[in-house]
């Protein structure tokens, strides 16, 4: 699986490395995702990104992680984008504008979100002609597994905008159910019986409903929080996350390739 994702070659030859928009809530993992999937290209436990627990996002940047395969190994062709956590409230957490920015690649890395006013067009650090390269390629929205059932009905909402924003552009979305082994003991204790566990479906069937994503595209699982020591078993179901996101990055390549091909025929 690690080779078949460094072997990875966009099908557009102008794009060396897939962007995936990593959105969700406060807290659920988004910046936890990155470090695991980083520990398992570097083969132990990794804290580059800040994460941890709080009210508010500990994300306050935008910003652009590469994984490397190794210590001094070359940067996978994906890049995983962070984004400051959702929050119910107006004015506060990620704005959707600066949401659509991101999308199109007019953000550039270390930007400072305000959630009270998101990034104009005349700014110094907006990107006015961004490439194929450097707009975003899939979005993976973030769960917590354990906080499905009790999703408030404004961040449900905000997540429907968004949602609809990213249909509106063409760009394949999926999303990462984290928390998986707090929600279910079954899991806990083995976290191979994460397609075995009957409450996990049910999860799973759930975020469908409420993000309006088929069930297919919702993805169980569980990062790197507590570990000293990588586990093989818990490898393999964030490397197969991964491979997922570079399927649909694929996807939207494919799109744009069949919509450039009408346009010719038409022409």
């Amino acid at each position: 699986m690690m080779d078949s994702i460094k072997l990875y070659c966009p099908l557009a030859s102008s794009v060396s490395q897939v962007r995936v928009l990593l959105i969700g809530p406060v807290g659920v993992g988004k910046s936890s995702f990155f470090n695991s999937i980083n520990s398992v290209f570097r083969g132990h436990v990794t804290s580059q990104a800040i994460a941890g627990c709080s009210t508010t996002s500990l994300t306050t940047q935008f910003r652009t992680y590469t994984v490397k395969a190794g210590r001094e190994g070359k940067p996978l062709p994906i890049i995983l984008c962070d984004t400051m956590g959702l929050e119910e409230s107006t004015g506060a957490g990620l704005d959707i504008d600066d949401v659509v920015s991101i999308l199109k690649g007019h953000l550039s890395d270390y930007y400072q979100f305000n959630p009270c006013a998101p990034l104009q067009s005349e700014a110094h650090s907006y990107c006015k002609s961004p490439e194929l390269k450097d707009k975003i390629h899939c979005v993976a929205y973030v769960i917590d597994a354990c906080k499905v059932s009790i999703m408030p009905t404004k961040l449900e909402e905000k997540l429907g905008a968004i949602r609809r924003k990213v249909n509106s552009m063409g760009i394949p979305q999926l999303v990462l159910m984290t928390k998986v082994d707090e929600a279910c003991p079954f899991v806990s204790q083995d976290i191979k019986n994460i397609y075995k566990s009957s409450y996990i479906k049910e999860l799973m069937q759930e975020v469908s409903a409420r993000l309006g994503v088929p069930l297919s595209c919702v993805v169980p699982v569980k990062n790197y929080s507590q570990e000293l020591e990588l586990d093989l078993d818990c490898d393999i179901i964030l490397l197969t996350s991964i491979i997922q996101m570079l399927r649909f990055a694929d996807n939207y390549f494919d799109e744009l390739s069949d919509r450039s091909s009408s346009i010719q025929t038409k022409e």
